[in-house]
């Protein structure tokens, strides 16, 4: 039994090293200019994209790394003369307002001589932050507890961050006129729209103001008057494709989901599991997910053979206790565990890449088909567990979360369902 855990935590292993910088981002850094390249690296792999490029660019460059707290670098590791910011997520801070406006000051720096080389990762979206003009930081951070709290997907979520923002959304880019804008994005949005990615600062966005209003109506969230004025004021709409700046700007994305995943499968194979690729852009409720993926355990099983079950993307959770402990992929495995109910020779994992998976320090964690039985002699009660958001302390009570620390990637969710009968 132990080793099919092993197993899949060195898959899990595999697609981390798979979508991390130094392996991704090389092969898309651009030419030097005529003037000098502002690498500007903004979310949870902030730094060390950052690192990884000011190694390999040429010619004259500054850094400027804004971060997640605790996702930098030691600054021996760091480009030399680096400015290095660490702000709040998922919550916008004061630290990350301040960051933004002395970022916002350097773009305006960039002439035609120079380019903007963006970096992008998810978590840019809380961490870069300047609310719409009669907005304040409070304003967004309440929008934005009540949009992770109702169950919006990240799409949802950054379309209506997108539109009380001064600086998400493309507008970014057009600080930066005239000089060349690069993008490089590691993608941690289902479906890989580059546009979605840490909100697109520098990408023109598809959105309009409708339809962020009709996120909240959906979700039946409640809009203080000053974010329904915000919403309703036409200059809040974002550029369109063709404004100076997103024009003639080159996107690209250079760590994805599948990536994460074929580099999982093949660690599978060469052990003789048979990958079956469920899709790396799931999206919809963590424990409905869950119940779904064990029926297709179940029905693997029956066939016989060894099967290796793969899938990414983002699912979410309908917050019940403000106060529980937990994440996605651990309420994703409660759910597995509860469907499956002890069936001999399926093992999972379910992890962040980025190695937090909702409010605590762990990635994920993993089942077994002993985990229920463990947890009864242990006085836990998955279900209970999951009816109150505190899938962390189920994992802990039996030692099986998965704990990496801040992994500086980010393609969001590995899950792996092994099948061996």
């Amino acid at each position: 039994m132990a080793d099919r855990i092993e197993l899949v935590r060195e898959m899990f292993a595999a697609g981390l090293k798979a979508v991390s910088a130094g392996v991704c981002l090389p092969a898309h850094l651009p030419a030097a200019t005529a003037g000098r390249t502002l690498i500007l690296a903004i979310g949870k792999a902030a730094a060390t994209m950052a690192r990884e490029a000011a190694a390999r660019m040429e010619g004259r460059h500054d850094t400027i790394v804004l971060t997640r707290y605790g996702h930098s670098l030691p600054l021996d590791d760091l480009p030399p003369a680096a400015r290095v910011f660490e702000a709040g997520h998922p919550l916008p801070d004061e630290h990350g307002l301040n960051a933004t406006g002395e970022i916002l000051e350097e773009v305006r720096k960039l002439t035609a001589d120079d380019q903007l080389l963006m970096l992008i990762s998810g978590g840019a979206s809380a961490l870069l932050t300047m609310p719409a003009p009669g907005l304040v930081l409070d304003d967004k951070k309440a929008m934005t507890r009540a949009l992770l709290a109702c169950g919006a997907s990240i799409s949802e979520i950054n379309c209506v961050r997108t539109h009380l923002s001064q600086i998400k959304g493309g507008r970014l880019a057009l600080a930066a006129h005239p000089a060349k804008v690069v993008t490089l994005a590691m993608s941690d949005i289902p479906g890989d729209d580059i546009a979605l990615v840490g909100s697109g600062p520098t990408i023109a966005d598809r959105t309009k103001l409708a339809d962020a209003k009709h996120i909240l109506d959906i979700y039946k969230i409640p809009c203080p008057p000053q974010v329904r004025a915000a919403l309703d004021d036409e200059g809040n709409e974002t550029p369109f494709a063709g404004s100076p700046g997103l024009s003639g700007a080159t996107t690209r994305i250079v760590a994805r989901s599948r990536m994460a995943l074929e580099a999982a499968g093949e660690i599978a194979h060469a052990a003789g599991y048979t990958p079956i690729y469920l899709g790396d852009g799931i999206e919809g409720d963590a424990g409905e997910l869950g119940t779904v993926h064990a029926a297709l355990a179940l029905h693997y099983a029956g066939k016989g053979g060894r099967y290796a079950l793969l899938s990414g993307g983002e699912t979410t959770v309908i917050v019940r206790n403000p106060n529980g402990r937990g994440g996605r992929n651990q309420e994703y495995l409660l759910s597995l565990a509860l469907s499956l109910d002890g069936a001999a020779g399926i093992f999972a994992l379910a992890c962040d890449t980025d190695g937090i998976d909702g409010t605590q320090d762990n990635a994920g964690a993993c089942i077994s088909p002993t985990t229920l039985r463990r947890a009864g002699t242990l006085g836990q009660s998955a279900m209970a567990a999951l009816n109150a958001n505190r899938s962390y302390d189920f994992f802990e009570a039996l030692g099986d979360l998965v704990m990496t620390g801040p992994t500086r990637t980010n393609v969001n969710d590995i899950r792996i369902i092994l099948v061996d009968r």
